[in-house]
């Protein structure tokens, strides 16, 4: 399994904004193999942001490799970039191996 994380640091005044930007998008992930799970994470506030992350899990490392080259990673991106700024900086990314994975029982 494969987790990879998008960390954004949104301005506090734009919080409103950067949800529903996230929350009205069309998801393609489900039609992508490999796609295992989403979420959409609000974290702590800080003096000058709010921290934000995406979070998708994937079977494997290929699998997500092979979501960035797809039409569907980059249908999901057209618009990055447009529209007005509600981050400091660009995304910070981070991917990781999974070693360990305990789950829930039913």
């Amino acid at each position: 399994m494969y987790i990879a994380m998008n960390r954004f640091r949104v301005r506090p005044e734009c919080t409103g904004e950067f949800e529903q930007r996230w929350l009205e998008r069309d998801v393609l992930l489900k039609t992508v193999p490999g796609f295992v799970s989403f979420q959409f994470l609000r974290g702590p506030a800080r003096e000058d942001h709010v921290l934000f992350a995406s979070h998708t899990v994937w079977a494997s490392h290929a699998a997500f490799g092979a979501w960035t080259q797809s039409e569907q990673f980059r249908q999901a991106h057209a618009q990055t970039g447009q529209g007005k700024v509600l981050t400091i900086g660009p995304p910070i990314f981070e991917g990781f191996d999974v070693l360990q994975d305990i789950t829930g029982q039913d």
